[in-house]
């Protein structure tokens, strides 16, 4: 699982940007994973397959936009119609896609000359970016699945409304413990909108191989990726049995087939 992030500085902007920068965040990360996974120095696959989910809170509801992306292990070379898989451990390296990531970005807001609306310190800064295996994709996709159905806080976390204050819990990043925060309601409210999409905004978005309009098929991917670590494709063993003989229901000797009579035919008259 691989997450794009953004400086600090760079939040307000996006907040009151948000259909303009939250395209340009998909665009910026998803052409930095296609361009570090062609080169040969990693990958050498100039299609790899990806999906984003966009987050965009916290667990104190503050605003912190990011991207997380499930990647699977490798990349597809329509040069050589292989699969290269990737380190078990290792996709992209994560300074590299730091960087590119931040130009990518920058080169998205020139073309729409909005560039003086930014804190130029965010150019200078580093722009995090983390890659972590996964193992197995299902916990990927169990840890976004809530991101993409659910809101920023779920009303089972929301313990109390009084005097004008609303308390819920929280916990703190790598802690089991629950804590409580209280804030004023109209500070809740700033805090829960903000977290609310523009109107029609896609805020899962597929790539490469694992788009819809891919014309490799998911099948063949998968074939591929068997041949490239040097599976065996077997093919099953037939299950079908011979069936058992018919016999006799008074003696037990096993029928011969004669002839069949169908409704609307008469039955042959017997030999001799």
């Amino acid at each position: 699982m691989i997450t794009f992030t953004v400086p600090e500085k760079l939040r307000r902007f996006i907040r009151s940007n948000q259909r303009l920068a939250y395209s340009a965040l998909f665009k910026a990360s998803s052409q930095t994973l296609k361009k570090l996974a062609a080169d040969d120095k990693y990958i050498g696959g100039d299609l790899p397959g990806f999906f984003g989910v966009l987050h965009t809170w916290g667990r104190q509801l503050q605003y912190h936009p990011h991207i997380h992306y499930v990647v699977p292990g490798g990349a597809l070379s329509k040069k050589d119609g292989t699969w290269h898989p990737s380190r078990i451990d290792f996709y992209l390296p994560v300074k590299a896609m730091s960087i590119i990531f931040r130009a990518k970005f920058c080169d998205e807001m020139k073309k729409v000359d909005r560039l003086a609306d930014i804190d130029p310190e965010v150019w200078q800064q580093s722009w995090n970016v983390n890659c972590q295996a996964v193992g197995e994709s299902h916990r990927s996709v169990k840890y976004l699945a809530p991101y993409v159905f659910k809101v920023a806080i779920s009303d089972h976390r929301i313990i109390a409304v009084d005097d004008r204050r609303v308390f819920f819990r929280y916990k703190k990043g790598r802690s089991r413990r629950w804590r409580t925060m209280s804030l004023d309601a109209m500070e809740f409210i700033r805090r829960f909108l903000q977290h609310v999409l523009p109107t029609g905004f896609m805020k899962v978005r597929y790539y490469g191989f694992l788009s819809p309009g891919s014309s490799i098929s998911l099948q063949t991917i998968g074939a591929l990726i068997e041949l490239s670590y040097g599976f065996e494709i077997a093919l099953p063993e037939s299950g079908i049995e011979p069936a058992e003989p018919l016999t006799c229901p008074v003696c037990g000797s096993v029928l011969k087939y004669r002839l069949s009579v169908l409704p609307f035919e008469s039955a042959p008259a017997a030999p001799g």
